[in-house]
C-alpha cells in the first residue's frame, strides 16, 4: 500500500465504497465476504485483516474471532443466516469462475431474502478480492504471523475505514508493545 500509492489510492478508494459504504449488508457481513475469498484463494495476508475487521464490527471479542475462524472452516456449520450462506456460495463460485455461478445459486439467495444488489454487490467483492488476494501475494507482501498485528488492523480498519486508516500504524502500535515487553 505505501510502494505506489497512485495505484493503491485507487484499490482503496473500491474498498472503502465496497466495505464500508451505505449498504443493507452490514460492514462485518461484507468483511465475512472478503474474507471467506481471501481464505479460499489462501491469501493469508487478506484473509487475516479482513478477518479481524469482520470480528472487530462483530463485537471484537475472542468469541468473534472464534466465529470467523469456522466460517473459513466450513461455512454450512456456522449460524450464519441462510442469507448469507447463500451469498456465500455465490462469492465462492465467483472465486473459482464467475461462469460458475449459476441461475438457480443466485434464485436460491433470492428465496433467503438476498435482493439483487446484495447478489450485485457479493459477485464485485468477490471479483475484486480475487484481484487483491493475487496483487498481495504476487508481490511477495510482508505477512505477519503475529495475530495481534491483524487485531490491531482490525481495530483500526473497523473505526477508520480503507481510506481513513494509516498503513503503518498496526506495525508501530505492536512494536511499541514489543518494546514495552523487552523492558
Amino acid at each position: 500500500m505505501v510502494f505506489s500509492p497512485e495505484t493503491t489510492k485507487p484499490l482503496c478508494d473500491l474498498v472503502q465504497v465496497l466495505l464500508t459504504g451505505l449498504h443493507t449488508l452490514t460492514p462485518a457481513e461484507r468483511e465475512i465476504i472478503a474474507t471467506y475469498v481471501s481464505s479460499e484463494n489462501d491469501c493469508y495476508y487478506c484473509q487475516h485483516c479482513h478477518g479481524s475487521t469482520a470480528a472487530q464490527h462483530l463485537g471484537g471479542k475472542d468469541a468473534d474471532y472464534e466465529f470467523i475462524s469456522e466460517i473459513k472452516k466450513n461455512v454450512d456449520a456456522t449460524s450464519l443466516s441462510p442469507k448469507m450462506k447463500a451469498l456465500l456460495n455465490i462469492a465462492g463460485k465467483v472465486q473459482k469462475g464467475g461462469k460458475q455461478v449459476t441461475p438457480a445459486d443466485v434464485a436460491r439467495a433470492r428465496a433467503e431474502g438476498a435482493t439483487d444488489k446484495e447478489i450485485h454487490d457479493t459477485v464485485l467483492i468477490a471479483a475484486a478480492f480475487c484481484m487483491f488476494n493475487r496483487y498481495v501475494d504476487g508481490l511477495g507482501t510482508w505477512q505477519p504471523q503475529d495475530p495481534e498485528i491483524y487485531r490491531e488492523i482490525g481495530q483500526q480498519t473497523s473505526k477508520l475505514g480503507y481510506v481513513g486508516r494509516d498503513y503503518k500504524k498496526p506495525l508501530e502500535a505492536i512494536a511499541a508493545k514489543q518494546g514495552n515487553r523487552n523492558d
